[in-house]
């Protein structure tokens, strides 16, 4: 079975989160596939999370038909390896659209490939549910929907968040603040929104410093770093860059204070030591309060298994896969509610009606079709990903570790 296309059969599920994994098997479904197209950066720099959008589609996908596929026809997956490339993501889009003649769109991974998606969608009519879009404000198709629940102005609410779990935490609270950042869009957008909140709140910025997506020497960037010594380091990082940077700044013996990485491949800066302590958004853990929805805790153990037998380097759900399985389930709930692959009807049955989802309840009547920011914020502790705040989402026992010194 090629990687640029799989098949799978199975059945449609109830709308409702908790009722996506429950009961038997139900009828095989028969007639011709529903076919819903995609990419996913499968290889270059952004394939250590690609990845993890891979395995969970096929779960869900799997899962899917199990229960009797998509309005009782069994369901295949069209994926293509976009190789982290925007320009190649939007040729492959046109691909699934006029050569592929897919049903459905789902989208990639990355906001750059997703906004090369989002155009191609536009210019057919095709409605795109995708997973890990960044910058709000260029989502202007009306027919487009994100399964990441960041809300219409992450720039301003995700900072927000972090340094409120900071004042709660760190005693006294951070005064000074290093914002360094790739030049991806959606962490570099997010960073440059960081500086202002941390202004707004009184924080001395010592060091802010940009590099280009793909870099691979990141001993200056840590020596600056170390040079400017900050209570709080905010790092626009996504896929491996974290995990480099860190690696860099262990080599020359600097550990920093408190640290943010707003979209690091999970697994890898796990498996690093000096990341201990080190802080990201999740709006998924695996662990209580969101294993106690059923379908969730039922993904969380379908996917340890299946993630253990691909040797995949962490077997854990957190934001990656959530936020992709939560994809499926809006293109799954609007399909369902519609009784049909139309577009414009799953669009417009999208924007008046909330999908409850293993992240809670989602909404698409913003600007940009977000709905509220639902993210928390997570810590590496002892080798695991825990959620510390917003309280009533933390693991159970678990706290914002700080370091003072």
């Amino acid at each position: 079975m090629s990687i640029d296309r799989r098949s799978f059969v199975a059945a449609a599920g109830a709308l409702g989160a908790g009722a996506l994994w429950s009961g038997n098997a139900a009828t095989q479904p028969g007639g011709a596939p529903i076919r819903i197209g995609g990419t996913l950066a499968l290889t270059g720099p952004l394939s250590a999370t690609g990845l993890v959008h891979k395995l969970t589609g096929e779960i869900y996908v799997d899962g899917l038909n199990k229960r009797g596929g998509l309005l009782g026809r069994p369901v295949e997956w069209v994926l293509k390896d976009d190789q982290s490339k925007p320009d190649l993501a939007r040729t492959l889009y046109e691909q699934l659209v006029t050569s592929d003649k897919v049903d459905l769109l789902i989208g990639p991974y990355a906001t750059g490939a997703i906004l090369s998606a989002m155009g191609v969608a536009q210019r057919y009519n095709k409605t795109l549910v995708h997973h890990t879009f960044g910058i709000p404000n260029l989502a202007k198709y009306e027919q487009q929907f994100p399964a990441w629940s960041i809300g219409p102005d992450p720039e301003k609410t995700l900072p927000k968040l972090v340094l409120d779990a900071l004042a709660a935490a760190v005693k006294p609270p951070p005064k000074t603040i290093a914002v360094v950042t790739s030049k991806f869009p959606s962490v570099h957008f997010v960073a440059l929104g960081a500086r202002e909140v941390a202004k707004q709140r009184g924080l001395d910025e010592v060091l802010f410093l940009e590099w280009d997506f793909g870099n691979r020497d990141y001993g200056p960037i840590a020596g600056r770093v170390k040079e400017a010594n900050p209570d709080f380091i905010w790092t626009g990082a996504i896929g491996l860059e974290g995990t480099q940077l860190l690696d860099a700044m262990k080599k020359i013996d600097y550990a920093p204070r408190q640290h943010f990485y707003h979209f690091p491949s999970p697994a890898p800066m796990l498996k690093a030591p000096e990341a201990n302590g080190a802080l990201s958004m999740t709006i998924f853990e695996d662990h209580p309060p969101f294993t106690n929805n059923p379908a969730a805790a039922e993904f969380v153990k379908v996917y340890r298994e299946r993630a253990t037998q691909a040797n995949m380097p962490d077997t854990t759900v957190e934001t990656q896969a959530a936020a992709s399985f939560t994809a499926w389930q809006l293109i799954e709930a609007a399909v369902v509610a519609t009784k049909s692959i139309d577009d414009k009807a799953m669009a417009d049955w999208l924007h008046a009606n909330q999908v409850d989802t293993i992240q809670g309840k989602l909404r698409f009547n913003e600007r940009g079709n977000f709905g509220a920011d639902l993210s928390k914020v997570k810590q590496v502790q002892n080798g695991k990903w825990v959620t510390v705040w917003p309280p009533e989402w933390a693991a159970p026992g678990a706290k914002l570790q700080t370091r003072l010194t």
